[in-house]
């Protein structure tokens, strides 16, 4: 319970920044829109970049971010199913990104820190861009398919630029290549920008919300599928691996636990806003999972991680 409590503590700036978001939409006039597109192309792949570069590679590490993104993207798509048949045409396109991925940065990354340490700290950022992976493709292209056509979609989704930072991160780090020292507060900084900034998107984005369930099928459905199946997939693939493959650690292990329990991602109000695909409905309930998440996590984790860092 100490545990729990001092997670709870460390949780609490994060709401903070939530609300200064709304603070400066409310009164600053500030544009949500105008930062999603300095997030989505400045911004994560900028962090996507140094959190490879930072990483130690191995067959294995390299393989763990295609691990999760195939997690992501069996969830999501099995919940879209269900949106399909359940409320086609009320945000339906967008049950996948709020389901598959989660605010693994802007949350789980201050609470990977505070779990593991610094060297469980690389392991998860590895295992994390798995979920940028999926919000970047198969997420984006499936909630973009609602407004657009298949090669709209395709050529939308080859314009994004974490995709080619990954994989030059992943050539460079290879080649035994580093961040020069002299740019290493640049992103460091642009680290801190990402998670500032991605909350406050959060806060500019539920000015026009009228509710935090808004539809009630969207909001259940989304809660259900990020709380409850997305952790259940992740023990089953633990235990799975433990027993039968042994191919990673409790490292690993841990940190795909930590990324199935983080709320819904703030990048999903981000693209829900690029697209104006339900950004209302996305942001409510992205905020109401981040409210359920400030007892959730604790709990969750003071379970799941007895005993870690």
């Amino acid at each position: 319970m100490l545990a729990a409590l001092a997670l709870l503590y460390k949780l609490l700036p994060l709401y903070v920044t939530v609300g200064l978001g709304w603070l400066a939409g409310r009164y600053l006039d500030a544009s949500g829109r105008h930062i999603a597109g300095i997030m989505m192309y400045i911004v994560t792949p900028s962090v996507v970049f140094s959190g490879v570069m930072h990483a130690p590679l191995s067959a294995e590490v390299i393989l763990l971010p295609f691990l999760t993104f195939a997690l992501c993207s069996l969830t999501g798509w099995a919940h879209l199913q269900i949106a399909k048949r359940w409320f086609p045409g009320a945000g339906a396109d967008m049950i996948p990104l709020a389901v598959g991925t989660g605010n693994t940065g802007y949350f789980g990354i201050p609470v990977a820190l505070l779990l593991f340490g610094e060297q469980g700290l690389a392991i998860y950022i590895v295992c994390m861009l798995g979920t940028t992976l999926f919000e970047n493709s198969v997420g984006f292209y499936l909630a973009a398919r609602g407004r657009y056509g298949i090669r709209d979609c395709l050529l939308k989704v080859v314009r994004l630029p974490s995709l080619y930072a990954f994989f030059l991160a992943v050539g460079l780090n290879s080649a035994g290549l580093q961040i020069p020292d002299a740019f290493e507060p640049l992103f460091d900084n642009l680290r801190g920008a990402y998670s500032v900034f991605g909350m406050m998107i959060i806060g500019m984005s539920i000015l026009s919300f009228r509710g935090l369930a808004g539809d009630l099928r969207f909001t259940g459905l989304a809660l259900l599928g990020k709380f409850v199946s997305w952790p259940l997939l992740a023990l089953a693939f633990c235990a799975l691996d433990a027993r039968l493959f042994q191919v990673y650690d409790v490292a690993v292990y841990q940190a795909i636990m930590l990324i199935s329990i983080t709320p819904i991602a703030a990048n999903t109000v981000v693209i829900a806003t690029l697209l104006d695909t339900h950004p209302a409905q996305v942001a409510g309930t992205a905020l109401l999972s981040t409210l359920v998440a400030l007892l959730y996590i604790p709990l969750m984790s003071a379970w799941l991680f007895t005993g870690a860092n």
